[in-house]
């Protein structure tokens, strides 16, 4: 099980950052794809990722992107009232066929998944883009992978025991301290090796604050498969399970990366 977890991982971190290396219509085109799978495996839990509010989550992520790509964020937010306003319209006419609960998860998806996943093409855009992207999956997976190491090493005392027995707050503290590491060393590496001009203190900070979101992100989705009895939200990566059980933590990082480059980069 470790031996297939450790390599499909290094097969994912692979294909993240040659994606992201690439940038652009390559970018563009798997984070839409991504974003499609990891809104079916959350709908799969309320049971319409085959129905028709689903199928118009579906098709609100695709118009999204494409009115990123084409630079059309005014026309983001009418977007989403009217698939707000065709949801309730699916709601409403085939009542009692869908559940409030339902329809509310449809509409949650689209903005958990599919909007938060978007600012890592966003965060590519950006001035240093290539080398800010990166910041997205450090923070994130490797707060991870340092708080699993020091829990392990050192964990005592529960971080949230009903929720995720594993976690401690050891491991939550060597988290961030190993996010904030990374990132430092991360600005020295690419200030050295790839022409940047990054501060290692900004890095550092913008990766440890990222490294605290994380953990919501991280927690917000075992919430959910705790409500719903599901160990994993699907098994697209062999010893990782579903989209959303690897890049849960990614989803929140990324949106608060964009704006921390932003404003303090």
């Amino acid at each position: 099980m470790f031996k297939t977890r450790l390599l499909s991982g290094i097969l994912l971190v692979i294909i993240a950052f040659a994606t992201i290396f690439f940038g652009g219509d390559v970018l563009f085109a798997t984070l839409i794809i991504i974003s499609l799978i990891g809104m079916s495996e959350l709908y799969k839990v309320m049971k319409v990722e085959k129905k028709l509010p689903g199928f118009a989550g579906y098709l609100a992520c695709i118009i999204y992107y494409f009115l990123l790509r084409f630079q059309r964020k005014d026309d983001i937010m009418m977007l989403a009232i009217l698939f707000l306003v065709v949801l309730m319209a699916v709601y409403v006419f085939s009542f009692p066929a869908f559940k409030s609960e339902q329809i509310v998860t449809v509409f949650f998806g689209f903005f958990y998944v599919a909007v938060m996943l978007s600012y890592i093409y966003q965060t590519r855009l950006l001035e240093d883009g290539l080398f800010l992207v990166g910041l997205v999956f450090l923070c994130s997976w490797g707060c991870d992978t340092c708080a699993y190491c020091v829990g392990v090493l050192f964990g005592k005392h529960k971080m949230a025991p009903k929720l995720s027995p594993k976690k401690s707050i050891e491991g939550g503290i060597g988290g961030l301290a190993g996010a904030a590491l990374l990132g430092a060393l991360y600005a020295l590496a690419i200030n050295k090796w790839g022409n940047a001009s990054a501060e290692p203190a900004y890095y550092a900070l913008i990766c440890f604050v990222g490294g605290m979101i994380s953990m919501v992100g991280d927690l917000a989705a075992s919430a959910i498969k705790r409500n719903h009895e599901i160990k994993d939200y699907g098994k697209l990566i062999p010893g990782h399970g579903g989209i959303l059980d690897r890049f849960d933590s990614v989803i929140f990082t990324a949106p608060v990366i964009y704006f921390l480059a932003v404003g303090l980069l």
